[in-house]
């Protein structure tokens, strides 16, 4: 029996001549005469398939004739260079297996976004989303890759947790047992503990914000990279997060150039995107969007039109540090310099996009029941976490990137949910 191969390997040139076997799912099909045109699909591409009257076995050849879009087949065939075909290869079929023939596929041309993901399990297979998710396939590998390069060690956080990290009103709540629970934020808490005990680490995991937010760059679910470090502060985090970009940017040119081009992304905006990245402080930030018009108060977060702002005409991602404290969640480490300020960053993409939000951690007990306090939080609750600072307290500092966004952009996507298989969204929890 011939080998069987990819059609990546196939498009590559190194079976042109030779038998092959391939199994995949019928993307477009027609027949002329005595010949079936096929466009077979795999997990790695398409290439154009012929079956032709005579040649292929008889019940082989009716079964190509009657099988529709996303009929499962085994097709053995001889590749061939032919630059009418689609990526210049055909292969001409010996034989034609019908493994599943498929109902009349229920997605035409034109179909709506809506529809689009109500069929959202159906629509995965489409050749405009295969390359995304072989894009997502190498930023997370990456992500573990540098994370494990630079001696970090993986720690799985929980993902019901008793109080929430980054603000009561973002929380899922859940009965558990007859107690309130809530979906995890983030591992930002839980991460100080780990960091304690093993000095660096990092984890990539789950986090839920219940936030009405029906924007591009929201989900209600998303996959999180964080790390934590001890022993260092901001100027260290700022650089893990700009190398881990970097060393994501690289990875993706290297291993999904075609998926990019594919997506129509410039592939040599991401080729260029090296550490160290440009930095400006919030306060530099809002001088500049004063400048340009923009009547933003000091003080205020900012926003998506802010960031976008601020990102116009960059190639690269910008880092922002020094948020005031007032906006900041309590485990930021006041500025001991500035007292208004916490030492903390954002990493803003060349889209506008936050990427990645970090800080060094506050050390002292009173400034963390302080700044419970001011969110609304009863110090009480977090007991266990300040046991942190009573035994064997060291300065630390750590960061959280969203995936998905990282992924929005690298891709040149216009909508975050097109990031990830399956989104959650304010609107929608299924399929």
């Amino acid at each position: 029996m011939a080998e069987r191969a990819t059609v990546r390997d196939v498009l590559s040139g190194r079976h042109t001549g030779h038998e092959v076997q391939l199994h995949g799912w019928i993307h477009r099909t027609r027949s002329s005469g005595g010949l079936v045109f096929v466009v077979l699909r795999d997990a790695t591409g398409t290439v154009q398939v012929t079956a032709k009257k005579g040649v292929v076995p008889e019940s082989g050849f009716a079964d190509a004739e009657r099988a529709l879009v996303e009929s499962a087949v085994k097709i053995g065939g001889t590749v061939h260079a032919d630059p009418r075909a689609p990526g210049g290869v055909e292969v001409r079929a010996s034989s034609f297996q019908v493994v599943s023939f498929a109902e009349v596929f229920p997605i035409k041309e034109g179909a709506g976004e809506e529809f689009l993901l109500d069929m959202r399990h159906l629509w995965i297979r489409s050749t405009k989303m295969a390359p995304v998710w072989r894009v997502r396939h190498t930023v997370v590998g990456a992500i573990h890759e540098y994370f494990r390069g630079a001696g970090f060690l993986q720690m799985d956080p929980p993902i019901l947790t008793p109080r929430g990290s980054e603000g009561g009103s973002t929380v899922f709540e859940l009965d558990y047992f007859g107690r309130k629970v809530y979906l995890t934020q983030s591992w930002q808490l839980y991460a100080e503990a780990f960091a304690l005990a093993m000095e660096k680490v990092y984890c990539v995991a789950p986090s839920f914000r219940a936030e009405k937010s029906r924007t591009v760059r929201h989900l209600t679910e998303y996959w999180h990279a964080e790390m934590e470090v001890a022993w260092e502060g901001l100027d260290s985090v700022i650089a893990h997060g700009e190398r881990l970009i970097g060393h994501v940017c690289a990875r993706v040119v290297e291993h999904n150039a075609a998926d990019l081009e594919a997506l129509g992304r410039n592939v040599e905006e991401l080729r260029a995107v090296k550490p160290p990245f440009p930095r400006m402080t919030y306060t530099e930030v809002i001088d500049e969007l004063h400048r340009r018009g923009s009547a933003i108060e000091w003080g205020k977060d900012l926003r998506t039109e802010e960031e976008r702002e601020i990102a116009k005409g960059r190639a690269m991602p910008l880092m922002i540090t020094n948020y005031p404290r007032v906006s900041q969640a309590f485990y930021k480490a006041v500025d001991p310099s500035d007292p208004k300020v916490v030492l903390n960053f954002d990493c803003i993409g060349p889209n506008g996009m936050e990427l990645i939000g970090g800080s060094e951690r506050e050390l002292g007990l009173e400034n963390l029941r302080e700044g419970m306090r001011l969110m609304g939080e009863d110090p009480a609750e977090y007991e266990w976490y300040l046991d942190s600072r009573r035994y064997g307290n060291v300065q630390h500092a750590g960061f959280g990137l969203g995936v998905e966004r990282l992924v929005q952009w690298v891709c040149g996507l216009e909508h975050i949910r097109d990031a990830v298989p399956f989104p959650r969204t304010p609107g929608r929890y299924s399929p």
